[in-house]
């Protein structure tokens, strides 16, 4: 199910600050400048789809916005996620490494958040889908080869995951999660091959059966993440594959599936330890309910993958 943000009843003069601080707490924070319109129709609606996140996003007449990702947003949060974007109405400018263009109705954009970036429009409305770099099967590399340029989508994958990304955000919440989460298992996979030809490259996609498979592995963490007994060996039995299979699925993968089950419940905990309404629960308790029972060893992998423990996390947060 989607969540919908409105600025309906928030003064003209604050509407900057509002979508800025909507943005940062519920996608990834972000520097956001520039001028509000008018106009009550501008929204943004927000879903997850297992491992996915699709933000749908739409500014009216009048507004001007200059959005970002600067040095200090980066050191403060820098998940290992992309984002890419399917622009359906309006002009939208990107830059980023260098690199700079202007994309039009049907075109889609590739942005890496863990690096300086800027994206300026007026009225728009635009696809983003946050998604895990682990899923899109190329090397860091290449995907640093994509950031600041204009995919084309009328053509080739590009065409077809511009009309894909649409109608995943509108059958969010009005097709059954199974059916939504296959469709976001097709967008994605027709994004990777997309974000491939752009390269000119043949897709870096596994066999459709390997990646189905590995998609609802993704799904089967994600949706598992709280319990403390989820393990390679626990999804195996789930999945009715063999444990040597799971770990060969992921031998493509950057990261192995315990690195991956890991990396994600850290990540929610980081969500969670900068959530406003949670600040008065302890965070030994954040820990444990994403699975890291005991209060030290979470301190400690959270130090390791931070170079912060969660307390100091949490107070550097506040400042």
């Amino acid at each position: 199910m989607s969540v919908v943000f409105r600025a309906d009843g928030v003064p003209l003069a604050s509407r900057v600050d509002y979508w800025r601080e909507i943005i940062s707490d519920v996608f990834l924070p972000l520097d956001l400048r520039g001028e509000a319109g008018p106009d009550s129709a501008a929204e943004l609606r927000t879903a997850e789809i297992g491992p996915i996140r699709l933000s749908e996003s739409v500014t009216g007449p009048g507004s001007s916005f200059l959005t970002g990702r600067t040095p200090r947003l980066i050191r403060s949060s820098d998940p290992d996620i992309c984002l890419v974007g399917v622009l359906v109405e309006g002009e939208l400018r990107v830059a980023q490494d260098g690199r700079r263009a202007v994309l039009r109705p049907g075109d889609l954009s590739f942005t890496d958040p863990g690096r300086p970036f800027e994206h300026s429009f007026t009225a728009v409305r635009n696809i983003r889908l946050s998604v895990p770099k682990a899923m899109i099967g190329l090397r860091d590399r290449e995907l640093g080869e994509l950031t600041g340029v204009r995919i084309p989508g009328d053509r080739g994958a590009g065409a077809l995951a511009s009309a894909l990304a649409p109608q995943l955000a509108h059958s969010v919440d009005e097709l059954p999660a199974s059916e939504v989460a296959r469709l976001g298992t097709a967008v994605v996979d027709v994004l990777a091959v997309a974000l491939a030809g752009r390269l000119g490259r043949a897709s870096a996609v596994p066999g459709a059966r390997e990646r189905t498979l590995l998609h609802r592995v993704y799904g089967l963490i994600e949706q598992q993440l709280a319990d403390p007994g989820l393990s390679p060996r626990s999804i195996a039995a789930a999945l009715h594959i063999s444990l040597r299979y799971l770990y060969r699925l992921f031998e493509a993968e950057p990261v192995t599936v315990s690195d991956w089950i890991r990396r994600r419940r850290l990540q929610r905990c980081r969500q969670d330890l900068r959530d406003p309404a949670q600040r008065n629960r302890p965070v030994a308790a954040i820990g444990a309910h994403w699975g890291f029972l005991s209060a030290s060893h979470f301190s400690r992998v959270f130090r390791d993958a931070y170079r912060v423990s969660p307390a100091e996390f949490r107070g550097t947060d506040r400042q």
